[in-house]
């Protein structure tokens, strides 16, 4: 597995035997540690548009909604005449993770799904296979008679983002088509709460089946939280799915506000630790947080300035790795924020995936722990059970970090060529 930047190798003599690396440890061979998501393949369509326009198909603001197919191949016709798309991407919020999970640590991921039967040149399936990661396996797709779908992302003169889907075939996955020996031997298990909308489709079955496995092998399940409309419409679905089942929540701050009834983000992420052991709650202009657990006497107190806000000194040990709380013996709460990095860039012509790239950052972190557990076993660092490779402040400055990237292009994925070292991607990441 790749990691960001140099990291800085230090000797000492005497060595003791714990921990201790072997001669032969051969750190280039591939280690069976992989990501498996759970996925509406689609291709993303993004368009500038007015307000009136949005207001003419009934589709409401900074929203997202399901249109008829029909009534979508019309709006992208008049998008094509009227010239104003923008671009067309690989694209949904899973996939957006797998692909920029696997750009991050140069390694493999797996995507669920359902794809086209019979894929053309210039096709969207064939588009949306062109612009992934070669590291993404497609292996596991179910391939399905009909059309991919498409998610229309409008861009408005105020930089809102509002979506329109045209579902096709990704709410068709079969729960046959769920390995349960791959995601019992994955490092996590991705999925969104679009998956769970229609709990009369193939793939709301299908989903559930992958969660249950999950938690039968201990594996962690990550939920990305969808469009807040939609949380508010399942609240208590949700909640319960996170409370049964679900390790790590990744949201922003509307989301949370609908599911924890909270406006505050400080005190959304602190209810959700109730529910979760570990939280991603991206609050826009105001950067991102990181919300988790550790047992106390793992705790370490940070060496930065600390900070108070709705809870006082909620940054006092951001120094620590999280835990699972079921690991903890006395668990506490973990909090850590950060800023935009370098105050974000200039000019932001679309936030459309930044909460994606903050994502693939975390998951590349806890894959790194998983990676250096099966590769040095007996390590210090895996005397105790840790959720995370790294302090919940490093990981958070690697998660901003990554965010930034994609803000600052036109495009919901990270490119396939990364900024190398030297053009500051992360420097610092692995050095606490």
């Amino acid at each position: 597995m790749r990691f960001p930047g140099k990291r800085k190798t230090k000797h000492y003599f005497p060595v003791a035997d714990t921990g201790r690396v072997s001669f032969d440890t051969d750190f280039s061979r591939k280690e069976n540690i992989y990501l498996v998501g759970i996925d509406q393949l689609l291709v993303d369509i993004e368009v500038e548009v007015d307000d009136e326009f949005l207001q003419k198909y009934s589709i409401p603001k900074g929203e997202s909604c399901v249109l008829d197919d029909k009534l979508v191949e019309e709006i992208y016709q008049t998008l094509v005449n009227e010239d104003r798309i923008i671009g067309e991407y690989a694209g949904g919020a899973i996939g957006n993770t797998l692909h920029n999970y696997s750009i991050l640590s140069d390694d493999k991921s797996i995507a669920l799904g359902t794809i086209c039967k019979n894929i053309h040149v210039g096709d969207y399936a064939f588009k949306y296979i062109c612009t992934t990661s070669s590291k993404v396996d497609f292996s596991y797709l179910q391939p399905k008679e009909g059309k991919m779908a498409r998610a229309m992302c409008f861009l408005t003169p105020d930089h809102e983002r509002s979506f329109a889907i045209g579902k096709g075939i990704m709410n068709e996955l079969d729960s046959e088509f769920i390995p349960e020996n791959v995601i019992s031997g994955a490092s996590s298990l991705l999925i969104s709460t679009y998956l769970l909308r229609d709990e009369s489709s193939p793939l709301f079955k299908s989903t559930m089946k992958a969660i249950e496995v999950a938690k039968k092998s201990n594996v962690p399940v990550i939920l990305s939280l969808g469009t807040s409309s939609l949380v508010a419409e399942k609240r208590e679905f949700f909640l319960d799915i996170l409370k049964n089942y679900v390790t790590i929540v990744a949201m922003n701050e509307q989301e949370a506000k609908e599911l924890f009834l909270e406006t505050d983000p400080l005190l959304a992420g602190e209810k959700s630790l109730d529910y979760v052991d570990m939280t991603l709650l991206t609050v826009g202009k105001r950067g991102l947080y990181i919300c988790g657990h550790v047992d106390e006497s793992m705790a370490r107190e940070t060496k930065d300035l600390i900070h108070s806000k709705s809870i006082s000194e909620y940054n006092k040990y951001e120094y620590s790795r999280a835990m699972k709380k079921a690991s903890c013996i006395k668990p506490i709460k973990i909090y850590t924020h950060i800023n935009p990095y370098m105050g974000g860039p200039g000019e932001i012509k679309n936030t459309n995936g930044a909460g994606d790239a903050a994502l693939a950052a975390v998951l590349h972190d806890i894959s790194a722990n998983s990676y250096h557990k099966e590769l040095i076993p007996n390590s210090p660092k895996h005397e105790t059970e840790f959720l995370t490779y790294s302090s919940i402040h490093q990981v958070c400055k690697y998660a901003n970090r990554v965010s930034y990237e994609v803000l600052k292009q036109n495009s919901p994925r990270l490119y396939q060529g990364l900024p190398t070292k030297e053009q500051s991607l992360e420097e610092s990441y692995w050095d606490l």
